[in-house]
């Protein structure tokens, strides 16, 4: 899968575990001097970097003999790499997303036509609930490949006797995930145990149901059958884990909500979240709880558009940084992309602050009418009398926040942390933010009984994030 968010090498893992060090050694300089052995004279270069990568997982996964191979397309899928299996067991599309539009297009029906790419004759394949248009390119692009596609049915299809299934991820989101990879796991032990032919489903009898080979004309993407979920499968679903994606992180009175939400979808189901799982935390007795955004979006993706769906989680403080844990590469390769220089990321970043300003100015201006306009100085303080938002029923907390740009994810840290934190290292007084907002801020944060900071708008920083909260991935 891709990215990775510490290491490289939990981009190739097997029984769940990244593998280790020395095989990622002993592969990579393997498959490295083999195709400098056998490269065309006439192309001197060597395969991209997410080429060689995928070139070397499936070497790796041949070595070592795995029974199943879960691959994941990099991007799109037509035209990824990734997409020179001829035959797989089954294929699976979640839930889609505008993103990678430069490559992909602008529109979900395009992005659609490019994850369909990856349907292969005969070869089942599953998607979830899907607006009306992409999922009609999803049939068609299935009909043309002759390829049987279903619908997953909702995974309370799953559930019985009233006994919910209990998930490891969080997130309303994953329930639909969860649903996929029911179905993708259910198709692969039926092809794999040879218990009826890939065109065949089980329903909860046992029966076995014909299904057509491919979608007609004008039909409808038939919905898959139930099935009964096997113990393994309820144990898989409530252990899941998946560092970066709705994690919950409580370091003292330092709560970091890490989420690599990097689309419209994916950042409003994030903000579902974290003010879900914010109203499950205790509150402060003497209510002084900090609310801290800490953002960074790159590549072509619209900030505007995610950080406008962020408003309504009410920060106080809104810290924008380059996807950079520290502000020297040394050390760092894994996270470092070589293709952005720090200049041009800082000003992606002070770009993304002037973005989110502009939002808080439009949005306060539309609330003028409000009876309760908003107090100076009344960060901390709830405003009971504030209208409905996007995506929330009621706002308890004042719309304002102060916004600063630091030039890596440490500083960020050390400054949102302000000491309170024993896994960042407090801000040393002589790197003191001469910033105004920096210095008062500083006070707030270091009184604050409790301080919640949403970590999200990608995964890169997420993982540099993690790199510095928790060493120990770094081993």
């Amino acid at each position: 899968s891709s990215p990775h968010l510490v290491q490289v090498r939990e981009r190739i893992r097997i029984n769940g575990q990244p593998i280790s060090k020395e095989q990622f050694n002993k592969y990579f300089w393997l498959v490295y001097n083999r195709l400098e052995e056998t490269k065309d004279p006439a192309r001197a270069s060597m395969p991209a970097y997410f080429r060689f990568l995928t070139i070397m997982a499936f070497h790796v996964f041949l070595q070592e003999k795995v029974d199943l191979a879960v691959v994941e397309v990099g991007i799109g899928g037509a035209y990824d790499c990734t997409n020179i299996i001829r035959k797989p067991v089954v294929c699976g599309v979640s839930s889609l997303g505008i993103d990678h539009t430069s490559i992909l297009g602008d529109t979900l029906e395009k992005i659609a036509w490019q994850k369909g790419g990856i349907f292969k004759p005969g070869v089942p394949a599953f998607t979830v609930a899907q607006p009306e248009q992409p999922l009609e390119v999803l049939r068609d692009r299935a009909r043309e490949r002759t390829c049987p596609l279903y619908l997953c049915p909702e995974l309370d299809a799953f559930e019985e006797d009233g006994r919910a299934l209990a998930l490891g991820l969080a997130g309303e989101h994953q329930r639909s995930n969860a649903a996929l990879a029911l179905q993708l796991a259910h198709s692969w032990l039926q092809h794999h145990g040879e218990m009826s032919p890939p065109s065949q489903k089980c329903s909860g009898s046992g029966e076995l149901i014909d299904l057509p080979p491919s979608v007609e004309v004008g039909q409808t993407v038939p919905l898959a059958p139930t099935f009964r979920p096997s113990v393994a499968m309820v144990q898989g679903l409530r252990e899941a884990e998946w560092l970066g994606r709705t994690q919950v992180l409580p370091h003292g009175p330092v709560t970091w909500y890490l989420d690599g939400a990097h689309t419209t979808s994916s950042v409003q189901a994030c903000v579902r979240w974290f003010r879900q799982a914010a109203l499950n935390e205790d509150k402060p007795q003497d209510g002084s709880e900090v609310r801290v955004l800490l953002f960074n979006a790159t590549g072509d993706r619209d900030t505007a558009a995610l950080l406008k769906l962020l408003l309504p989680c009410h920060f106080d403080y809104a810290v924008f940084c380059p996807n950079f844990a520290e502000v020297s590469v040394v050390g760092n390769a894994d996270q470092q992309n070589f293709n952005v220089t720090l200049e041009n990321a800082l000003t992606r970043c002070l770009e993304n602050q002037k973005t989110w300003t502009q939002l808080l100015e439009e949005k306060v201006a539309q609330e003028l009418w409000l009876a309760a306009p908003l107090e100076v100085g009344s960060l901390l303080k709830p405003d009971p009398v504030r209208g409905a938002l996007l995506l929330v029923p009621s706002a308890e907390r004042p719309l304002n926040s102060n916004s600063l740009v630091f030039p890596c994810i440490s500083h960020a840290l050390q400054w949102i942390a302000q000491g309170r934190d024993p896994h960042v290292p407090a801000p040393s007084a002589k790197g003191a933010h001469p910033h105004p907002v920096a210095s008062s801020g500083a006070v707030l944060l270091r009184e604050a009984a409790v301080i919640r900071v949403l970590v999200t708008g990608s995964l890169h920083l997420v993982g540099g994030v993690l790199k510095l909260l928790d060493p120990a991935l770094s081993q």
